[in-house]
């Protein structure tokens, strides 16, 4: 899988739920939140498109900044 990192306009608990709503009901995805740095990195087979139209989903700001190396 590939690991991508995408920033989250992300305030709060209740913002980092949402994305863990939008991304479970994508299915197919394993991914860490950085409320902290609005950081939203997800494992997935979907592609960059797809991940951020899903993370669009909860009407924060939201883009891809790029591929994440496996450590």
């Amino acid at each position: 899988f590939q690991k991508h990192e995408f920033f989250v306009d992300m305030t709060c608990e209740g913002c980092s739920n949402a994305v863990t709503r939008v991304l479970q009901r994508l299915g197919g995805v394993s991914f860490d939140i950085d409320l902290p740095n609005k950081k939203v990195f997800i494992d997935s087979e979907h592609s960059v498109d797809t991940l951020l139209e899903t993370l669009k989903k909860t009407g924060k700001n939201t883009s891809y900044l790029g591929e994440k190396s496996a450590q």
